[in-house]
């Protein structure tokens, strides 16, 4: 989510910010995010007055808030990118009305083969797609800024995996808040992702 971290730290003119992003593909093995969190923030800890970091729960069973309060750093809100970007008690909502949903975000949809297809073994192994999506009943497009090219590569992913596609222009949601709370606190820039973020001592 680098792309989307930095515009919003250009649109809330946080210039001085340091980013440091995990492989995205760490969300197909989510008992891994942790240690490898835990190794930036000792990193970073003694470098920065302050560090947002950059994930949800993401899968790890609590595991990120653990960390978050030994070192002393907030996280982002909700379970996973896909309830921060909607906002609070909206994802439940869309969720509970159809549990079998694969959720693409605009990062998602522009990656999807790479992350999903190559991720999962899918490409060379065509015989999962089913066992991977067989009890899924749509796709929902949760696009940040609406772009054509993006609404053409989740259709293409819907259309790969056999599933309707619907689009909703969910734009930043609570990631747009917490950066903008993170940049008022510090005033120094922000955020270091780690998908963590923080501004340099």
């Amino acid at each position: 989510m680098a792309r989307e971290f930095s515009q919003l730290f250009e649109l809330n003119g946080l210039g001085e910010v340091t980013l440091e992003c995990l492989p995205a593909s760490l969300h197909n093995r989510p008992e891994q995010i942790p240690q490898r969190v835990r190794e930036r923030l000792e990193a970073a800890v003694n470098d920065f007055d302050q560090i947002l970091l950059g994930y949800g729960d993401c899968g790890t069973a609590g595991a990120l808030d653990l960390l978050c309060e030994e070192f002393s750093v907030d996280r982002l809100p909700g379970a996973h990118c896909y309830e921060f970007f909607l906002g609070e008690g909206i994802f439940e909502q869309l969720h509970d009305s159809e549990p079998a949903t694969f959720y693409l975000t605009d990062y998602l949809a522009k990656h999807f083969d790479r992350l999903v297809f190559e991720g999962l073994g899918i490409s060379s192994h065509p015989e999962l797609l089913e066992i991977y999506f067989g009890n899924y009943k749509r796709v929902v497009f949760l696009t940040q800024t609406n772009s054509a090219e993006l609404r053409s590569a989740a259709c293409d992913a819907a259309t790969k995996i056999g599933l309707p596609l619907e689009v909703i222009e969910a734009g930043y949601g609570q990631l747009e808040t917490a950066v903008a709370e993170f940049g008022i606190e510090s005033r120094k820039p922000a955020l270091p992702p780690l998908q963590a973020s923080g501004a340099r001592r």
